[in-house]
């Protein structure tokens, strides 16, 4: 029975990985820091540890008594426009506890590495973005991303470590964390429509996303480990059909039964048009299912409002002010 490593196993994207492989007959440790995810979210099945991937003798220790067969590595502080003004926290969490788990998968053995990095390698390149093209991340989370992508490649060359690396783009779905005002904009609307405020969209609106429900990508994620044919391989998943930030805010007032105005920010430093090509992970793991957008948050509406609405904390550790969103800067 594979023995497999979750990290962030009790946010969004890592309950949702738990569940998968645990279904799969995985014995599943779920680990997380509890920063961003809730550990009621981790199916109990699994053998949660809240720790953080930053503590490298915590992380070492779990390795040296599971000996685990795959690590999914799902742990990161995704706030990509927020990422320019926290750039130590950043790239000491998003790199260096990266860093940690490929040291120790190194050193036990771990036959396959499967990490989930992000479309914001590509930063403003034309879309539909593709894997054939050559990253250029404008913002230090896509920098982080790439630099661990360019790790695992030499750790692979060096050490013999398999690994899989997939670039998601704009994941909603259930255990979302709807109280995080800096990320997944998803969660954001539905959170400020229970609260009766209105939806905050920074700029026009017409920035474009393919937002992709979480059902149709962790399956493949899941499976990638005990595929052959995709290690050493980097692939795009997601969904394939782009809406503006407008339509998304029309679409959740719809999902939610609750209707609201649209508050228009200043616009912020980001990538307009952001979407890409899955025609390589489809050549490998097969045609998958797209939820259409309007079915993804009719699915997510319940869940969230049986959740209820959360405080939006703010983050206590800005490092650089200069620049910083008016809307963020007020309650930072």
């Amino acid at each position: 029975m594979p023995v497999s490593l979750v990290t962030g196993g009790a946010g969004f994207m890592g309950a949702h990985m738990v569940k998968e492989l645990l279904a799969m007959g995985h014995t599943v440790v779920a680990l997380d820091d509890l920063s961003g995810g809730f550990a009621d979210q981790v199916d109990p099945r699994a053998i949660f540890v809240h720790g953080s991937i930053n503590d490298h003798e915590l992380v070492d220790k779990l390795f040296a008594e599971h000996r685990f067969t795959y690590v999914y590595h799902l742990a990161a502080y995704a706030a990509e426009g927020l990422s320019h003004f926290i750039r130590r926290f950043n790239y000491q969490n998003n790199l260096i506890g990266s860093i940690n788990l490929i040291n120790a998968s190194v050193t036990y053995g771990v036959k396959c590495f499967v990490f989930t990095s992000s479309i914001a390698v590509y930063g403003a390149l034309q879309p539909p973005m593709r894997e054939d093209m050559r990253p250029m991340p404008e913002d230090p989370y896509g920098v982080a991303k790439l630099a661990v992508e360019m790790d695992l490649v030499a750790a692979r060359h060096m050490f013999g470590l398999n690994y899989v690396v997939f670039r998601p783009h704009n994941v909603y779905g259930e255990y979302q964390n709807i109280g995080d005002r800096y990320r997944n904009v998803v969660g954001i609307f539905m959170n400020q429509l229970m609260q009766g405020q209105q939806l905050s969209v920074f700029g026009d609106g017409q920035q474009q996303r393919a937002f992709s429900y979480i059902g149709d990508i962790a399956p493949i994620m899941a499976r990638s480990a005990e595929t052959p044919a995709a290690y050493g391989q980097v692939f795009n998943v997601g969904a394939d059909t782009p809406y503006t930030v407008n339509q998304l805010a029309t679409a959740v007032m719809e999902a939610m039964d609750l209707r609201s105005g649209l508050k228009h920010l200043p616009a912020r430093n980001e990538v307009v048009f952001a979407f890409s090509d899955h025609s390589k992970v489809e050549s490998v793991f097969g045609k998958h299912r797209e939820t259409t957008l309007a079915e993804g948050l009719a699915r997510m509406a319940p869940w969230a409002k049986a959740t209820g609405a959360r405080k939006s904390s703010s983050f206590g550790n800005i490092e650089i002010e200069q620049g910083l969103p008016p809307s963020w800067k007020e309650q930072a």
